[in-house]
């Protein structure tokens, strides 16, 4: 049987060998990587062989967000993608944030589940004419996604996870950011919001002192 390491090696591979500027190629390499046999065994024994460095670094480039914990598996800086994996907290334990409001990304990513299910809905959003405010949003489809199930979210494209079953994790390959900002909207009450990662407002910080 193959390791995870090899599994996300040829993964790899193949992306630093391909044009990842077309979303649309890596999207159908990602799925029939994703459809291989025994891939969380693979990615299980990955992570119980990290060494102690090599966990460190993962620890150093992961995070915290309102509804699941982000893990990166590999971030180099000549690559034009990273990998994630995406560990949701239990039902219980979200705050309303970014999951489960419409939004999109800076980025684009493939994403296929690895144990559990959530519900997705995709929206039309209609923005205002500088593209910074979401003034609607649509819902145009809506459904249960589950273990197995591969998909693709452009940068453009706006989403939402308004729930997810105890234990589902998923993984990611995420491009780099395309864009500087995202936008998430509350359809409850219409409040539109743009966001700016930290690291993009270093260069402005000094001003603001």
């Amino acid at each position: 049987m193959r390791t995870e390491l090899s599994a996300l090696a040829e993964l790899a591979g193949e992306l630093r060998a391909a044009d990842v500027t077309d979303w649309t190629a890596v999207s159908g390499r990602f799925t029939q990587w994703a459809n291989r046999p025994g891939l969380r065994d693979e990615l299980r024994h990955h992570l119980q062989t990290l060494s102690g460095e090599v966990a460190a670094a993962v620890i150093s480039r992961s995070r915290e967000t309102t509804t699941h914990f982000a893990w990166c598996l590999l971030n180099q800086p000549g690559d034009k993608f990273s990998f994630w994996l995406h560990e949701y907290k239990p039902q219980r334990d979200w705050r309303i944030g970014y999951a489960d409001s419409v939004h999109n990304h800076r980025y684009h990513f493939c994403t296929t589940i690895l144990r559990g299910c959530y519900v997705h809905e995709r929206f039309d959003a209609e923005l205002d004419a500088n593209g910074l405010v979401i003034k609607s949003a649509t819902m145009v489809h809506s459904g249960v996604c589950e273990a197995g199930e591969a998909g693709t979210m452009l940068s453009d494209q706006f989403h939402r996870i308004p729930k997810a079953a105890d234990g589902t994790m998923t993984f990611l390959v995420k491009s780099r950011p395309v864009r500087g900002w995202s936008l998430s909207f509350d359809p409850a009450t219409n409040v539109s919001r743009r966001h700016v990662p930290v690291e993009e407002r270093l260069g402005n910080l000094a001003d603001r002192l």
